[in-house]
């Protein structure tokens, strides 16, 4: 989970556009995003698993 400061920090409008830093709404991150959902592939584990993301279930072959 990343700290208070880092996500306030990022939060803030970046001075340049490729700067912009995407972090997960839940916990922070910032690898392994997403941005169809705008989680980490962690946090997009966890709720697809509890069936809390319409339209997503766990694979099965």
């Amino acid at each position: 989970m990343a700290k208070k400061s880092v996500i306030a920090r990022s939060e803030k409008p970046a001075k340049f556009k490729s700067r912009v830093v995407r972090r997960c709404f839940r916990c922070g991150r910032k690898r392994a995003f997403m941005r169809d959902f705008g989680l980490c592939r962690i946090c997009f584990r966890e709720l697809a698993n509890e069936g809390k993301i319409p339209g997503i279930r766990k694979s099965s072959w």
